[in-house]
């Protein structure tokens, strides 16, 4: 693992880190699915194994476009406790991708009564994981490096999986995880959109079978992420919690109207949604952007949080936006209201507020999405004084600013000093800026 990009992970200061990935999991058939016990032992020993995005842009440009696994499990397992996060491995359900293969493919799709051999693999991950140096995947994870285990305190069955075909197999697994491991948390999926038909069947059946979280995704444009702000202040209180697995915006380039950006103004987008995520923390326990990593000169999907080429990375204005909420994480939600209700959208505003008990600190994040200058006061009740704190802004004159290789700070945070009025903050908000004041 490159130093450089495992920086750029470490100092996004994440909690969850879901690996290998989504569709990678499934593969296009069968055969050529992410098999983790394929993935670990002796790096040398690995089979080769055809990569999923093998008929894709890249297999254009790449047509030998495999996995070595030399990258496999144990190392997502290290690199998680390296930059401390949670590790989320992700499983096949028993699915080949439903994109590309029949629902009645035989071939794709493994009987729900010879699934044994799946369910397995989910149980010895967790003892791979977990288990002591006297168990035979425990005593793999010791002779590789690692005696102690890695503390895995959740498992996904299954990615962007939809239809009758899904349910019926994750309850094989649910049963019989839940029967030897009753501690760890399963994910399951709401599939590949985020409303309509499937979307709606899949959440029906995700509560019927007590899942502990939902997995859900979307990649939509700006507008979507603006409108949906206020997704889950209204969604179930009660039964699973929502993971945010794969989410980003997509906003089209002047000069490329057809190829997706990583500008500003789609992490601007990102940030006033995410004050959604923040209020309503009790709903949605975990977010995960995705996807993120991409070679400037290898790649068939944009945005990608982290760029690189084989002698340096940059971090996209998304990137800024993900580091100022996982380094300004609370412990507590505030309630914040202008006029009563949740600030979501109106005059372009969005706004949620937390308290750190670690440091004692007040956390308010604005995202001002309107052309126009804000001057915004924000009262926080029940104090008499804050005392001095700080001010992160993240802004850019051009909203189609984007970070690259050759030019890596166009867009990046700047923090000054910031000075309440007693309990009041008193700000101006440039136009289309992201600001996090912490007291």
């Amino acid at each position: 693992m490159r130093a450089d990009l495992v920086k750029d992970l470490e100092d996004l200061h994440p909690g969850i880190f879901r690996f290998p990935g989504g569709c990678i999991v499934e593969g296009t058939d069968l055969q050529t699915r992410y098999q983790w016990k394929n993935s670990v032992g002796a790096p040398e020993n690995r089979p080769l194994n055809e990569n999923r995005w093998n008929n894709t842009f890249a297999h254009r440009l790449y047509p030998n476009y495999y996995q070595t696994y030399g990258l496999g499990f144990y190392e997502y397992f290290l690199l998680s406790e390296k930059i401390g996060a949670e590790p989320l491995p992700i499983l096949s359900v028993g699915l080949a991708c439903q994109y590309q293969n029949r629902d009645d493919d035989k071939n794709a799709h493994v009987a729900v009564n010879d699934l044994q051999s799946y369910i397995d693999d989910a149980l010895d991950l967790i003892e791979f994981a977990n288990g002591s140096v006297n168990t035979k995947w425990g005593k793999l994870r010791a002779d590789m490096g690692h005696p102690a285990p890695f503390n895995l305190k959740q498992i996904g069955i299954g990615n962007e999986q939809w239809g009758e075909v899904y349910p019926v197999r994750l309850a094989k697994f649910i049963e019989q995880i839940r029967a030897k491991y009753p501690n760890i948390k399963i994910c399951g999926s709401s599939g590949p959109s985020a409303d309509g038909k499937n979307f709606d069947y899949g959440w029906a059946e995700m509560r019927k079978l007590g899942v502990d979280l939902v997995d859900e995704h979307y990649y939509m444009a700006p507008d979507w992420f603006l409108k949906n702000a206020g997704r889950y202040d209204n969604y179930p209180r009660t039964g699973p919690k929502v993971f945010a697995g794969e989410y980003a915006s997509h906003m089209r380039g002047v000069n490329a109207p057809t190829v997706a950006m990583n500008n500003f103004g789609a992490a601007l987008s990102e940030a006033a949604f995410m004050t959604g995520l923040e209020r309503n923390a009790d709903v949605v326990y975990q977010a995960t952007y995705a996807p993120l990593f991409a070679h400037v000169e290898g790649w068939q999907w944009r945005p990608d949080l982290i760029w690189f080429d084989n002698l340096s990375s940059v971090r996209s204005a998304n990137y800024y936006v993900q580091q100022l909420y996982g380094e300004n994480k609370g412990t507590n939600v505030l309630k914040l209201t202008e006029n009563g209700k949740a600030v979501t959208g109106e005059n372009g505003l969005y706004a949620t507020a937390c308290f750190d008990k670690a440091t004692k600190s007040y956390i308010v994040k604005i995202a001002n999405t309107s052309n126009e200058e804000k001057e915004i006061n924000v009262t926080f009740n029940g104090i008499k004084k804050l005392n001095p704190g700080k001010m992160t802004v993240l802004h850019a004159d051009d909203i189609q600013a984007e970070n690259k290789i050759d030019n890596k700070n166009v867009v990046v945070p700047v923090v000054s000093d910031a000075q309440a009025n007693g309990n009041v903050l008193n700000v101006k908000m440039k136009a289309n800026s992201f600001v996090v004041y912490r007291f």
